[in-house]
């Protein structure tokens, strides 16, 4: 038996005893590599290496002689891609070095034995120059001549169908730090390096063709996203080594140590009292259908937005409000693959179709429109993706930050609702929990914003990192139960903000200033989200709706920061303007607080374009000329 521990330790009952399971990866020893690196016979190697392979781009390998190892396959791949990129054939070269420890006599000569026979095929049929295969005896490759190949090499390629950790791949990246040009780790899925490189690009030695184009992919790879790799792995292989796993595995030694194991002799009174309504049956009963029924009326009344229907309100109306969320409505999210470590997480970075942004240029032109976009990534990236579109007003980091619309000639300001956290002290307290996981969880971050503390796990391994989340949050919650902050785990992140933040509380922020700057009532709403973020603001519009009338009774905006004025105005009373048309619409169909929902940001760009009077777009789904 087994259990999760505070801290996101796992514990295994043993003998009446529990024994505390823990995972720290370790890296290499930098100030030895450091201190190898300054040796003249490095440069010697470095030197002779260049000038036998001068003008190619150097693929390097060394590994045990063994099945186990793959280089077999990694040969096969090499092969492929001489024959299906021949341009290649003049400038690359594979350095391979086979290590023969000669613990397995007769695996080492059939492996070897196979090996030799593709080596032979590859350069008679490309020529000689095109491989440089050495057999070594021994089971490592001196340091000196390893760092020596590291740093001449462009690409490391590593191929295991079946491996524990090998730090060489990690002595790779650090001998390939700055000043040297960054490298490129081709690690196979199969290994322990692959969930500890976030970096490296991950093969299926079986797949042979998707090997072969992965090796293409790091040749041709620019100077910006070998950086950017080799960012994402420099860190910890830097400041990861032995001594730092000891104080790790010590640490979680001590907070094993001083858990407090609840006494299991002690229940809940309620727990052991049955259930019963006032009418003497079981209550469970009753609970269940009724929210049976209001599952089936939720179901009933949530239906498919009708794009036409949105058009004639949009042209009948004359003070309208477009809220919209970023990522996953008006920027296409990326189908989830079944693991969080992929090349590009989600929809960081993308921007909407060209289509869509014509269409959002013609929407915030109409002076008829208050046109936002709200979205829980950084101003910085929402800025990039649609901040040169006039008119266009913006909140990021889930409505902390906001910027009203700007016009040409005009500055962008940033505003943030004054919402009473102190800050600072948030951060002396959570900062030392988040650096414990951190350290524990490979690939994690902390990342910090103005009003929001993130800790980042999408590149950990799936299974651990989540596990880590749900401690974090626990321990957070302990720790800071004296400030007024809530967690929020969505996407791969545990974010700790102020409780009161969320995008709703900006959704009524927008509605309630535009019915001041226009001088009368909205009669139309159109709200578009797809995440459990964006419920807020389906339910601040209905909340919106419901004070119509009643401003003078209802809950004022907070105060704003960096604004001239702190006070807080009055809230202008107005008219309910009939008609009025409110869309609150989810993307994709999913338990919701929306009323009408569409399958996807496909389908809310096709809307976009519709109601801004533009063509949809052609596109190999067809799903821009969908009629729903």
């Amino acid at each position: 038996k087994y259990e999760t521990m505070a801290g996101g330790l796992i514990g295994v009952h043993f003998s009446g005893r529990t024994v505390m399971v823990s995972m720290s990866n370790v890296s290499i020893e930098p100030n030895m590599v450091d201190a190898v690196m300054k040796l003249p016979s490095v440069n010697a190697g470095i030197h002779s290496l260049k000038e036998k392979h001068e003008g190619r781009s150097i693929i390097c390998g060394c590994d045990i002689g063994q099945r186990l190892q793959g280089v077999s396959l990694k040969l096969l791949a090499f092969e492929l891609l001489l024959r299906d990129y021949p341009v290649w054939q003049s400038k690359v070269v594979m350095v391979q070095r086979i290590l023969l420890p000669g613990t397995r006599k007769d695996d080492e000569a059939q492996t070897v034995s196979e090996v030799r026979s593709l080596v032979k095929r590859i350069k008679d049929t490309f020529g000689n120059e095109v491989v440089d295969y050495e057999e070594i005896q021994g089971s490592s490759l001196p340091t000196d001549q390893r760092l020596a190949l590291w740093k001449v090499s462009d690409v490391l390629m590593t191929t295991p169908i079946r491996e524990g950790l090998n730090h060489w791949p990690m002595e790779y990246i650090y001998a390939r730090k700055e000043p040297e040009k960054p490298g490129v780790v081709i690690a196979s899925e199969f290994s322990a390096v692959a969930s500890i490189l976030n970096g490296a690009l991950r093969v299926n030695p079986y797949d042979i063709q998707m090997t072969t184009t992965t090796i293409d992919k790091a040749l041709t790879m620019d100077l910006q996203e070998r950086e950017g790799r080799q960012y994402r792995d420099i860190d910890f292989v830097s400041t990861s080594p032995s001594d730092k796993w000891t104080k790790n595995v010590l640490r979680d030694l001590k907070d094993a140590i001083q858990m407090k194991h609840s006494d299991s002799s002690q229940t809940s009174t309620a727990a052991n009292t049955p259930n019963v309504s006032r009418h003497g049956g079981p209550q469970k009963d009753a609970i269940d259908s009724t929210a049976a029924y209001l599952a089936r009326e939720a179901n009933l009344a949530f239906t498919r937005l009708k794009r036409e229907a949105v058009k004639k309100a949009y042209d009948s109306t004359t003070n309208r409000v477009l809220i919209l969320d970023f990522n996953g409505t008006i920027v296409i999210k990326e189908p989830p693959g079944k693991y969080l470590k992929r090349e590009i997480l989600g929809t960081s970075g993308n921007k909407p179709l060209p289509e869509v942004v014509e269409a959002l240029n013609k929407l915030c032109a109409d002076p008829k429109n208050t046109v936002y976009v709200v979205s829980g990534d950084s101003a910085e990236n929402v800025l990039n993706a649609i901040g040169n579109i006039p008119g266009m007003g913006l909140a990021a980091s889930n409505g902390a930050h906001f910027s009203a619309p700007v016009y040409p000639g005009q500055k962008r300001q940033w505003h943030i609702f004054d919402l009473g956290v102190d800050w600072d002290a948030v951060k002396r307290v959570a900062l030392p929990v988040l650096s414990k996981y951190t350290a524990r969880s490979n690939g994690s971050f902390v990342k910090l914003t103005q009003f929001s503390i993130g800790w980042s796990y999408y590149s950990c391994d799936p299974e651990w990192g989540s596990m880590q989340a749900s401690h974090l949050v626990l321990e957070l919650e302990n720790e800071l139960q004296a400030f007024d902050v809530r967690f929020v785990t969505l996407k791969g992140v545990v974010e700790i903000v102020p409780r009161k933040l969320n995008k709703g509380l900006f959704v009524k922020k927008v509605l309630r200033d535009a019915v001041r700057d226009s001088n009368q009532g909205i009669d139309f709403i159109l709200c578009m989200g797809d995440d459990i973020s964006d419920e807020k603001m389906f339910t601040s519009v209905y909340s919106y709706v419901a004070e119509i009338g009643d401003e003078e009774n209802a809950q004022p905006n907070p105060p704003i920061m960096n604004e001239d004025t702190t006070t807080i105005e009055p809230l202008k009373s107005t008219t309910v303007r009939d008609p009025m048309y409110t869309y609150n619409v989810a993307v994709g169909k999913k338990p919701s607080h929306a009323s009408q929902w569409v399958s996807d940001g496909m389908e809310v760009g096709s809307l976009l374009v519709h109601i801004a009077g533009g063509q949809a777009p052609t596109c190999p789904s067809n799903r821009w000329s969908s009629t729903y």
